[in-house]
């Protein structure tokens, strides 16, 4: 489970509950052909930012991993 660090702010797109970017890969979420990503985000942490397709900083941990956006925020799982 992942849970939101800091407060994602609103953002300009029409449908704020489905994110516009495939958080692994980086591409239209969507286009298809994600079933990839998401049987990999099973076990990998997202490495870009849903909201705005930003490279995240990573980081790895025994107990569990964060990602962080420069715009949105730290992710945790």
């Amino acid at each position: 489970m992942t849970e939101l660090a800091e407060p994602v702010r609103p953002t300009d797109h029409a449908d704020a509950t489905a994110p516009p970017w495939c958080d692994r890969c980086g591409g239209e979420a969507a286009t298809g052909g994600h079933a990839t990503c998401a049987a990999a985000r099973v076990l990998e942490p997202p490495r870009y930012c849903a909201h705005c397709r930003r490279r995240m900083k990573v980081q790895v941990l025994p107990v569990g991993w964060s990602a962080a956006c420069v715009e949105h925020g730290e992710i945790r799982g």
